[in-house]
């Protein structure tokens, strides 16, 4: 037993220099990933930038793959945060633009970082690991979610293909990030603006109901 704390205060000094240098690599990393890419930045570059020994950063991350997938952990929890600010019974729409804006927000806040995230995330070059197929279906869940608490109140139908209409919302989605990256979107407000447009007209639907040869499609 430590009568005067001093096991305590020098516990919390040594897991606050923990933060920090965690802190270091990962902003080091953005500066790095977005200068030369994560295929070209090395371990001991990166260590160099964060100001840190090279066996330092190996004990916090095993690659730099890992340390890009620290920054797709932290973009979804961040979103994850804030869609848990909104009550569950609140419209889909709201709640999906919440989830989606704040990860734009989140992945845009470095310009040339983004567009590197964006490409690894949609056309990575190695086949998905195991850590991302989890943070795939952490994130699938939470849009599932969203819409099965909307059909649960009446305000969705029941008949559509929970995994297809996650896939639909997540392209609606990447297809805004286009329009930042391309000039049609200056804005935030104008970005939230398209995507409040493509996700309402998703969940409205376009047109009529199907007619018999489109069901015949669908249910094929």
């Amino acid at each position: 037993m430590d009568p005067n704390g001093k096991g305590v205060h020098v516990s919390g000094i040594r897991e606050t220099r923990k933060k920090q240098t965690r802190k270091a690599i990962l902003q080091a990393a953005i500066r790095l990933f977005a200068e030369k890419g994560v295929e070209k930045t090395s371990m001991e570059s990166l260590a160099r930038a964060a100001g840190v020994g090279k066996s330092t950063i190996y004990g916090y991350f095993k690659n730099k793959q890992e340390v890009f997938l620290e920054f797709c952990e932290d973009e979804m929890n961040f979103a994850f945060s804030r869609l848990d600010q909104h009550a569950p019974d609140a419209p889909v729409l709201d709640q999906l633009l919440t989830l989606f804006m704040s990860q734009f927000q989140f992945v845009t806040e470095n310009y040339e970082f983004g567009r590197l995230m964006i490409r690894e995330t949609a056309f990575p070059h190695q086949p998905s690991c195991t850590q991302v197929r989890e943070m795939n279906a952490r994130y699938f869940e939470a849009i599932e979610q969203i819409l099965s608490r909307g059909v649960a109140r009446g305000e969705l139908h029941a008949g559509h293909d929970p995994f297809y209409a996650c896939v639909h919302f997540i392209s609606l989605y990447f297809s805004a990030l286009s329009g930042w990256y391309t000039g049609y979107a200056s804005t935030h407000e104008e970005v939230e603006k398209s995507l409040r447009t493509l996700f309402g007209q998703a969940l409205a639907g376009l047109g009529l109901p199907p007619g018999k040869q489109y069901e015949e499609e669908l249910s094929a």
